[in-house]
């Protein structure tokens, strides 16, 4: 993996010296706009209306509109000296338990990894954050925007993750049919919470997959291959539920079916299309029965 930035965990009076890595990435299909009539790739060009021609990128620069067609003009020198001691420093401000944090506060993860000169203090910080059982909340400036941060244990490492400001977040209270609840049949609560029980299980995130962008693999294969494409058949219609309790009991034996089955078995091979971050590669995997 490439770093995408390289400074410092901010402990105390320590400096850990940490580079930064993506911890996610996306696998969705990417897909290029083009001209129907000759399926030429569409060129997206920035011009100036005014001056009727194109702007290279050496002639854009950054405006805060203060007022209707008025605006301040922001060059490079003015974002690095907001802060420059900030921009290499991930300064832990506190620790607190990951349990007391919303997971609507989280934005994306990070992975951070020490250099030859910060690995003892780089696995101190780990050991101590495991033997508190707390985690980190920190401030780190990424790409001139300051993120609000948690770092926490991830792994034999530890990572970071971008959080939303308070005042970021939306209240839920805008929402008008939330706020006032109907009176609850306590036997409909209870069925309720057999359906919750029966589909009770340990989280294992590699069991969870994608099935659009299968599908949408299959119909891109078929495409390639010159194949007609079916339409998909159309869902159920939906409406309003007449009798909640009825919906529930179907519900609780579907649920303690899904419950008794047992995990797929190994079958016949077969080759499908893969989705990947850089397309669609072709690979052999296992059919079930």
């Amino acid at each position: 993996m490439r770093s995408l930035w390289n400074g410092s965990i901010s402990f105390g009076l320590v400096n850990i010296p940490v580079k930064l890595y993506a911890g996610t990435s996306s696998e969705d299909i990417k897909f290029n706009y083009l001209h129907r009539i000759c399926q030429t790739p569409i060129k997206y060009q920035k011009a100036c209306p005014r001056c009727a021609k194109e702007v290279g990128e050496d002639e854009i620069v950054k405006g805060y509109q203060f007022q209707k067609s008025q605006y301040v003009i922001m060059e490079n020198e003015d974002f690095e000296a907001i802060a420059p001691e900030k921009t290499r420093t991930i300064d832990i401000l506190d620790f607190v338990q990951l349990e007391s944090i919303d997971p609507v506060y989280f934005q994306r993860t990070y992975y951070l990894e020490p250099t030859e000169t910060g690995i003892k203090a780089y696995h101190l910080l780990k050991q101590a954050m495991q033997a508190t059982g707390k985690i980190a909340i920190a401030k780190v400036v990424i790409r001139s925007r300051e993120h609000l941060a948690a770092v926490r244990v991830y792994g034999s490492g530890l990572a970071l993750e971008t959080m939303y400001y308070a005042h970021e977040i939306r209240s839920i209270d805008q929402l008008t049919r939330v706020g006032t609840e109907p009176e609850i049949n306590p036997r409909e609560l209870e069925m309720a919470m057999m359906i919750i029980d029966n589909l009770t299980t340990a989280f294992e995130p590699a069991k969870y997959h994608n099935e659009y962008q299968k599908l949408l693999a299959a119909v891109l294969e078929q495409k390639i291959a010159g194949k007609e494409t079916a339409p998909a058949p159309a869902p159920p219609a939906t409406g309003k539920v007449i009798d909640l309790m009825a919906a529930l009991e179907a519900s609780v034996q579907a649920t303690k079916h899904e419950q008794d089955e047992q995990g797929p078995s190994p079958g016949r091979e077969s080759t499908q299309l893969k989705v990947t971050s850089k397309g669609l590669r072709r690979q052999k995997t296992e059919e079930t029965g």
